[in-house]
């Protein structure tokens, strides 16, 4: 019986997943956190490597099981689907990432799937005023990136939702008062 949370917390950037991972973190006792970027390489070869890191990570999620050790992800590889779903890599992820999604809907954890949203999409022209970060264009914050992954996003949520009913689904609308959200965090993941 599961000891443990394993949370991942998924979002468009500007979303607000640090600010949510690191209250996260600082509440859950017993809890680690990792901050992932995924594989830049998006030709084919990205795939392979992309599929092998995410195999890795999710056996790293089993041998976790059960240590009174709380996970918490910000970003796994539902970034890696939602990008490829975009169109904005050279292959399709569906293959892996459903097979990583049934694993790891098998692991002896309370699991939630977190997505962070906003409402009003005009906020993420608001929240993406910062320094251009080198890397693929995908990757650049631009609000219009933002507001297409979120859509994705939240279509992949309730796709989740749907199909396994022990993944606890949280859709987090992120634009009210930060002690709103820190509020409705803790009613829905039990802290």
């Amino acid at each position: 019986m599961a000891n443990s949370k394993l949370i991942i917390v998924e979002g468009a950037q500007g979303a607000g997943k640090t600010t949510i991972t690191d209250y996260l973190r600082d509440c859950l006792k017993h809890t680690n956190l990792y901050r992932l970027n995924g594989i830049s390489d998006s030709t084919k070869s990205g795939y392979e490597k992309s599929k092998k890191m995410y195999e890795n990570l999710v056996e790293y999620m089993e041998k976790m099981e059960n240590l009174n050790i709380n996970l918490l992800f910000d970003r796994t590889f539902f970034s890696e689907e939602n990008y490829c779903r975009l169109g904005l890599k050279e292959y399709s992820f569906t293959d892996a990432y459903e097979v990583l999604l049934d694993k790891m809907s098998k692991l002896d954890f309370e699991i939630y799937y977190v997505t962070i949203y906003l409402e009003n999409e005009n906020l993420f022209c608001e929240r993406l005023v910062r320094d251009e970060k080198d890397g693929p264009d995908y990757a650049k914050y631009k609000s219009e990136n933002s507001i297409k992954q979120q859509r994705v996003y939240l279509q992949m949520a309730d796709e989740i939702e749907k199909k396994y009913k022990n993944i606890k689904v949280i859709r987090l609308e992120n634009s009210k008062d930060i002690a709103e959200t820190k509020k409705e965090l803790r009613e829905k993941i039990g802290f």
